[in-house]
């Protein structure tokens, strides 16, 4: 068989070099027949057994966790469960039986479609691939009903003569990936899937090599086949020359050695050749990520995503969750971190969102209501997660930040509706930090190009450039076809970070990056060179950018950085960033 080479999105670094194992899917080209009359109970009770039988294992799955498995996985697998939960998988398809005959498979299927096409409505990136997490609860019942549930080879000893195991699949499940836990598997490749999947998620929380949207690869490659995944380029490479595996294996090789001397770099300060100190924080979703960020050397939580507490939620009444919920859930947060700040976002989700599909109205939900807009328009939803965050300020240092800002009177309105929850919680006589700090989301072109009304009102920002990138490139990275447009290093994004860290010092409000870049080594002292002294990452990308910090001298930089901002030709930037961090790299 011929090399060949495929290209996807990079979602986790590093090299892996194994073989193929194909992991199929269920068939959702299910067989579409008419049960009589007479057997639509029995076919209603075949795919109730089926959901029962899925529950159970999900279950198992949980109660089997090793307890140093990442949060994620175990708070994936809880989201699979309430969809499962969910009327809209554990009835509507019930109902499609008794009212039109359908058989049980087709119900579900019919079911499935319908709310895959209300997640593509969905402008949020993150939000909108949960709709991998609808098709993959309906594949693990597919594969009951049809009796295809698969199970994999095993390969405990770990044989490096026959390679890891390179899992290969249309999209994969985190229940699924906790089948590999207690074998010797080196990566995942995925046809489906984005920076955000739930794939990628894991991977970097295990810090596993992997690319996804690669289309195609669970077609083309075949089982055994040897695979390499170079996860910084997003490329799979089947079938390679023996020069091409001995090449990778020795780049492997490196990264091992290199990953292991970052480990002692834990306790080191960041601070860079010259003496300029950089602060490292990391993204958490959850507060069992805390652990993780504390281990990794963070020096507190830049973005804790709240969007987690209010997924997955059914029904009216059960659909969000209680003021006294989200404290606890804050609040644990803030203890783990032992003292270092936590800055919360409040809800980044909207009528857009999955919180209650069938209410969508808008036309273009990317410039609906969104975010804080949604929550101004919901001010009762708004001031108990307000009044769940003052109240875990008692127990620690909290920042709270208010994404997707671009009008002055939003951030007046949010001033107030803070101001009204602690006078709540004065009367209420519950304890709150009063000084706590209020900052902003700069994720829209609008709002970085009207900056002063920013720095006047708020305590500091935080760039979140992933949608600070779309916005400003009218690009979606998570639709392939326009993926490869998305670019970080566009001059407009350039002058755009530029900008706002510089106006940030000048007016000496402090000013963080929270997206991607923040975690991108070969960004990091393009950031420096920016002004930037915070970055906020994903805890396993920390020890690398600290190492490059800890190896660049800021006044080597400065001369490159006029040059870089002044330049339009994508080619001219891409070689002077490349020559900004080849030159810093110490001999």
């Amino acid at each position: 068989m011929a090399s060949f080479t495929l290209h996807g999105i990079p979602v986790s670094r590093g090299i892996a070099i194994g073989r193929a194992h194909i992991l199929a899917p269920a068939a959702l080209d299910v067989k579409h027949y008419l049960v009589p009359q007479e057997q639509v109970e029995a076919e209603v009770q075949r795919l109730q057994k089926a959901i029962a039988t899925v529950h159970k294992e999900l279950q198992t799955i949980w109660n089997d966790l090793p307890k140093d498995s990442p949060a994620e996985l175990g708070a994936f697998i809880d989201v699979h469960a309430l969809i499962l939960s969910d009327p809209m998988i554990a009835e509507v398809p019930l109902d499609i039986i008794r009212s039109r005959y359908y058989n049980a498979e087709w119900a579900l299927v019919t079911q499935i479609d319908e709310l895959s096409a209300q997640f593509d409505e969905i402008e949020d990136a993150y939000l909108r691939e949960r709709k991998s997490d609808i098709q993959q609860v309906g594949e693990r019942v597919l594969k009951v009903l049809t009796g295809t549930a698969s199970t994999l080879p095993s390969n405990a000893d770990g044989d490096e003569s026959v390679g890891r195991m390179i899992v290969v699949a249309h999209d994969i499940s985190p229940a699924d990936m906790l089948q590999f836990k207690d074998r010797a598997f080196g990566g995942f490749v995925t046809d489906l899937g984005g920076q955000n999947s739930h794939t990628a998620i894991v991977a970097r929380s295990l810090d596993i090599p992997a690319a996804v949207g690669m289309f195609n690869a669970s077609a083309l490659i075949q089982q055994d086949d040897w695979v390499i995944i170079d996860g910084d380029a997003g490329v799979v490479i089947v079938d390679p020359a023996p020069s091409v595996l001995e090449q990778y294996r020795e780049r492997q090789a490196k990264l091992l050695r290199d990953r292991k001397k970052l480990g002692k770099l834990r306790k080191t300060p960041a601070i860079t050749r010259d003496g300029t100190p950089i602060t490292l924080l990391a993204n958490i979703e959850l507060p069992d990520d805390c652990p993780g960020a504390l281990e990794a050397g963070a020096m507190g939580v830049g973005l804790f995503r709240s969007e987690f507490l209010f997924m997955g939620r059914t029904g009216y009444v059960n659909k969000l969750p209680s003021e006294d919920e989200q404290f606890e859930s804050y609040r644990k947060a803030v203890v783990a971190m032992k003292g270092r700040p936590v800055t919360i976002r409040t809800l980044d989700i909207g009528a857009d969102k999955p919180l209650d599909a069938a209410e969508q109205t808008a036309l273009n939900p990317a410039l609906g209501l969104r975010a804080i807009r949604f929550c101004l328009a919901e001010p009762q939803m708004f001031l108990a997660q307000l009044r769940a965050i003052l109240r875990a300020s008692a127990y620690g240092p909290i920042k709270l930040l208010i994404p997707m800002l671009a009008h002055a009177f939003e951030i007046d309105q949010s001033l107030a509706m803070i101001e009204q929850a602690k006078g709540q919680l004065r009367d209420a006589g519950k304890k709150f930090d009063p000084l706590i700090q209020v900052g902003a989301m700069i994720e829209i072109p609008a709002a970085a190009l009207t900056l002063p009304l920013f720095v006047k009102r708020m305590d500091f920002l935080s760039i979140g450039t992933n949608d600070l990138i779309q916005y400003t490139l009218a690009i979606d990275r998570a639709d392939h076809e326009v993926a490869h447009l998305y670019n970080p290093l566009h001059p407009a994004v350039l002058y755009l970070l530029s900008s706002t860290i510089a106006m940030g010092a000048k007016a000496g409000i402090p000013v963080s990056v929270c997206g991607e870049m923040a975690g991108d080594i070969k960004l990091t002292r393009l950031l420096l060179g920016m002004g930037l002294r915070e970055f906020s990452m994903h805890p396993t990308q920390l020890l690398a950018v600290k190492q490059e910090i800890l190896n660049s001298d800021l006044g080597a930089i400065a001369p490159h950085m006029k040059k870089i901002l002044r330049a339009m030709e994508p080619s001219m930037i891409m070689s002077a960033v490349e020559q900004l961090r080849a030159e810093g790299n110490p001999a």
